[in-house]
């Protein structure tokens, strides 16, 4: 095994439950080298925008992100260096000037819906998973995040859903699902692929720690 941390994606639709495949994973290994980069972190500073302008961010877009600056710190992270993850504040709708330091770890998850669009973030991986889950359960989740946590009328989710969500994800984020190695139906509800994840790590680590 070559000397350089393992870079694990994973992808799937807004409500796919790919957030908690990736949590359920990472707190099996709490106090061991394995970090979580959220795609989340790295939209594009909008700083220079009206709020206007702003307001009207498709965040489901490929262009929403800065793609330059992540690939630049996976390869940071990968050569064991430690970097400063950018902080994205959704109230004023650009990036925030607060950064988290982050130390290199032997195993990288990245995380976001459109984790596997870019060819030179896919190039970077050693394991792609894409989290499947029916449409049906994705606005159901995405009614009930947003509602209970976003103060979202339902009216309003089911307006952007209609309007923007759903045509970004088959457009963009569905036809991604050819480049995982690994489908996950059904997101954090199966244990099984989950399992077979964490041993996966686990003889990483193990092969890591031998080197």
């Amino acid at each position: 095994m070559v000397n350089r941390p393992v870079v694990i994606g994973v992808a799937g639709g807004s409500g796919s439950g790919k957030t908690t495949v990736t949590r359920e994973i990472f707190k099996q290994f709490a106090d061991q080298s394995v970090l979580v980069i959220e795609q989340d972190s790295y939209y594009k500073d909008q700083s220079e925008k009206s709020m206007p302008e702003r307001l009207g961010t498709n965040y489901d877009h490929p262009l929403a992100f800065d793609n330059d600056l992540l690939i630049e710190h996976v390869k940071e992270l990968m050569l064991y260096n430690s970097i400063q993850k950018p902080v994205y504040d959704y109230t004023v709708h650009t990036r925030s000037d607060k950064i988290i330091p982050v130390e290199p770890k032997d195993v990288i998850i990245l995380e976001g819906i459109l984790i596997l669009e870019d060819e030179r973030l896919r190039d970077l991986m050693d394991i792609k998973l894409f989290v499947d889950t029916d449409s049906d359960l994705r606005i159901l989740r995405r009614m009930v995040r947003d509602i209970r946590d976003r103060g979202r009328t339902l009216d309003s989710v089911v307006e952007q859903y209609t309007s923007v969500v759903r045509p970004m994800h088959l457009q963009f984020i569905e036809p991604t699902k050819r480049y995982a190695d690994i489908i996950v139906p059904e997101g954090g509800q199966n244990r099984v692929a989950i399992d077979l994840m964490v041993t996966k790590i686990h003889t990483i680590l193990e092969e890591k720690a031998m080197l």
